[in-house]
């Protein structure tokens, strides 16, 4: 039996990846787009497994051929991936992390990074589109993709609280890549990061807890970037004081529009529809 002409296939890889909402807002899309023919999966890859992964799924004959359309990466891969590429977008080249892979119909794979742009879009659904300083509570991959996102919106400095002398290195390394005005300071005083007007935190689950209990009577905005377990202690502390607050769904999908932009060539991608139904998975969980 014969495939469907517009069949076409996409993924998120990572590991671990069960837990990713990645399926859920893209199947959300494809429905809303009327594309019953495309699907998308998660395959559990790690950064060992991935050239065996392109080269078993992913050669440019199938790629070309109506078969693969795009890839959504996570952690450990971000990184990994770049030399199995044709070409990386400005912004993925700047981070040295590519989020979402393009087959193109010639054959050649792309590479781009719509965490960034995805932030700055999430910010700005809740009005935040310029801050005259910031702080970034941890230094993992996450946060050089934060600091590029306020190399864009912040006029002023980015206060970095991080755990080691060599994570404080690369803030600082990241900053002067991102011509962003980087200080560090130990986590131990991560508490004087609710003095800024922009709290971004993109630590592991837990990681913030201990600091809820310190949020000030009127702070600013909070951009916490997970969406498992929500609200985490920390946000709801923010909610509570009745300041605003941007999550890590927000973020999911407004990166996700522009993955399903990319890989789809449509322009009508449907962040409503998208949202919603990643709302549902997180409250069925």
């Amino acid at each position: 039996m014969t495939a469907p002409a517009d069949r076409r296939r996409a993924a998120v890889l990572g590991s671990p990846i069960a837990h990713s909402l990645s399926p859920v807002l893209h199947r959300a899309a494809y429905a809303e787009l009327g594309l019953a023919h495309w699907s998308y999966d998660r395959f559990e890859v790690d950064e060992a497994g991935l050239p065996g992964f392109f080269a078993r799924e992913l050669d440019g004959t199938r790629a070309a051929d109506g078969g693969w359309a795009g890839l959504s990466l996570t952690m450990p891969l971000k990184r990994a991936v770049i030399p199995l590429l044709d070409d990386v977008s400005p912004t993925a080249a700047a981070v040295e992390a590519v989020n979402t892979v393009v087959f193109h119909r010639d054959g050649r794979r792309t590479g781009d990074n719509t965490d960034v742009p995805g932030m700055t879009a999430a910010l700005a659904e809740r009005g935040v589109d310029k801050a005259e300083s910031a702080a970034v509570l941890g230094a993992g991959a996450t946060a050089s993709s934060a600091l590029a996102a306020l190399a864009l919106i912040c006029t002023g400095p980015v206060t970095a609280y991080v755990r080691s002398p060599e994570r404080a290195r690369e803030m600082l390394t990241w900053g002067e890549r991102l011509g962003v005005d980087v200080r560090t300071a130990d986590w131990a005083d991560a508490t004087r990061a609710f003095e800024a007007p922009l709290v971004v935190a993109t630590t592991p689950a837990g990681t913030t807890d201990a600091l809820a209990a310190a949020v000030p009577d009127r702070p600013g905005t909070l951009f916490d970037v997970l969406y498992d377990p929500w609200p985490t202690a920390l946000a709801a502390a923010w909610s509570a004081r009745g300041a605003a607050v941007v999550g890590g769904l927000d973020l999911l999908v407004h990166q996700a529009v522009l993955q399903v932009e990319q890989m789809t060539g449509r322009a009508d991608v449907p962040l409503a529809a998208m949202r919603a139904a990643g709302e549902r998975a997180l409250a069925a969980r």
